[in-house]
């Protein structure tokens, strides 16, 4: 066993705070990371605080993973010591079902195998997360980090990339299609970066015009209050695809009236409570509103491969793990400009 420092949550009300647990030895398919940096996702509060119901404690959260390969099993074949590498959000799967053999892992139909408040395939050993100085993962789930995108900004396309990658992907966001982004958060302003560099019309629905400078930065064609009543009715039926962002409980039926005929809205943020939804917005311009989640080991490397031919990663904050709690608060008050990542050195370095 590799002993490992870490910081965690022993309960549903307790503070992170430093822990010592241990890795196993890697196996002959494995590889052992040296943990650089981990973002800090607003799903880690949830996970943290069992807002999405009862979690595994301890735990170690932290599934937005960039490090180093520092050693890797004998039967590994596509790393090696030195190379930049990620870890997203889950670490295995039954690799058997309809899904896995599709590409579509993160759907498996046995359940992931989470990167953290997870158990192993045991069925025993919890899963323990990127907040801490290594990992090992069977190099199926490990993810090539091109050279070209700096690790620290990398991170956060572990899981706010791929999560709005993937949809915009799905549902064909491009040239000639109008994609309406709601919230600019850490998951929105990557999908506002990525819909602009696949060439869609971009709108970020905000509450205030507070960032509308970021927005168009970033490559927003419009910025829209949603504060601003007069704005749903402008608005109204006029995108081709939504992608909601939010996890907190807004009206999804107002905002499925600006769905276009046939349009679609998609729903990437998870609220911790039941959002109502009225059939009329549904039927009357055949509308639809879906669901995604993170995407599979394959789309991921795509994204990771995408946003190094285009220069794209995270605008971040980085912060040491002993600021680590702070950090949380601040990601409950909106007040990160757009994803906190922490450096990893700072465990050895305090």
């Amino acid at each position: 066993m590799i002993p490992t420092k870490g910081y965690a949550v022993q309960d549903a009300v307790s503070p992170l705070a430093p822990f010592g647990f241990d890795r196993r030895d890697p196996g002959a398919h494995d590889v052992l990371i040296d943990i650089k940096y981990c973002g800090i996702c607003h799903s880690d509060i949830h996970q943290a605080r069992s807002g999405w119901g009862p979690s595994l404690y301890p735990m170690v959260p932290g599934h937005e993973i960039a490090g180093i390969v520092a050693k890797v099993g004998s039967s590994v074949t596509r790393y090696k010591a030195g190379d930049r590498v990620g870890v997203g959000c889950f670490v295995d799967t039954c690799r058997t079902c309809a899904p896995c053999k599709a590409g579509l892992d993160q759907y498996c139909e046995e359940g992931v195998t989470f990167t953290y408040n997870g158990k192993e395939r045991d069925g025993v050993t919890l899963t323990q997360g990127g907040y801490s100085e290594r990992i090992v993962v069977n190099q199926d789930y490990v993810l090539r980090i091109p050279d070209s995108l700096p690790l620290d900004a990398a991170a956060p396309l572990l899981c706010a990339g791929i999560t709005v990658y993937s949809p915009l992907r799905h549902w064909h966001a491009g040239p000639g299609r109008k994609v309406a982004i709601v919230g600019l958060g850490g998951l929105g302003h990557m999908a506002v970066k990525f819909a602009h560099a696949l060439g869609a019309h971009v709108t970020v629905l905000s509450q205030s015009l507070r960032k509308e400078a970021d927005a168009r930065r970033m490559g927003a064609d419009e910025v829209q209050a949603t504060a601003d009543p007069e704005t749903f009715k402008k608005l109204a039926s006029r995108f081709d695809l939504m992608i909601n962002t939010v996890s907190e409980g807004i009206d999804w039926n107002q905002y499925l009236g600006l769905i276009a005929l046939d349009g679609s809205m998609v729903q990437v943020g998870v609220p911790e409570t039941a959002v109502p939804v009225s059939a009329f917005p549904l039927v009357l311009h055949r509308r639809s509103l879906s669901g995604s989640l993170i995407g599979g080991i394959r789309e991921t490397q795509e994204m990771l491969d995408f946003c190094g031919q285009h220069h794209i990663v995270s605008d971040i904050e980085v912060i040491p793990i002993q600021q680590v709690n702070e950090a949380y608060e601040r990601v409950i008050k909106s007040d990160v400009r757009y994803r906190f990542v922490i450096d990893l050195a700072s465990l050895v370095q305090r």
